[in-house]
């Protein structure tokens, strides 16, 4: 039994009505961020079922992806690949391009980040629409690479970007 086992994590989600704008219900994890056990739960409970699937590398989007797959790579013992907003990485990048509600972004890996075969966990704070998650996948399966699973801390199922990553696993370990 660990002494994260009784924490709600739900309790340390803050909701923010009309952030960034006016309708929308903002989920803040900073709360969750600020409180060490709550943290250290959440990274226990996403890096848990993938304990024992064989995970080579943990790739995250930029930025809060960071926060729990950089916790959840030391926690499996495997490496971590940082997917950027263009121009932040510095040696030689692949990109793959997705769609926002008004136009498009990009998003970029290192050319030599991945190799082919190697078994890949996506993490990301929040499952929304799934683009930005589904152009993660896109670069780890274009370096040859295999998705394991896409795991978020939360996934706000009403905008059905589950749908978006279909046919990869996804693991949430909270939904809204």
């Amino acid at each position: 039994m660990s002494a994260t086992d009784g924490i709600t994590l739900d309790d340390y989600i803050r909701n923010i009505p009309d952030f960034p704008k006016p309708g929308i219900q903002f989920k803040d994890i900073t709360p969750l961020l600020s409180h060490p056990e709550a943290f250290r739960a959440a990274v226990e409970r996403l890096a848990a079922p993938f304990a024992d699937r064989g995970v080579d590398a943990i790739a995250a989007a930029e930025a809060r992806g960071f926060l729990f797959a950089a916790p959840m790579a030391m926690t499996l013992g495997v490496g971590l690949v940082p997917i950027r907003k263009p121009g932040k990485l510095p040696f030689t990048t692949v990109s793959a391009e997705y769609a926002l509600e008004y136009g498009n972004d990009r998003l970029e890996m290192h050319s030599d980040a991945l190799e082919p075969g190697r078994r890949i966990l996506v993490v990301d704070d929040v499952l929304a629409t799934g683009g930005t998650m589904k152009a993660c996948c896109d670069l780890v399966r274009n370096a040859g690479a295999e998705v394991v699973a896409c795991a978020f801390l939360i996934e706000l199922g009403f905008l059905k970007g589950r749908e978006k990553l279909e046919p990869y696993e996804v693991f949430s370990l909270l939904s809204y």
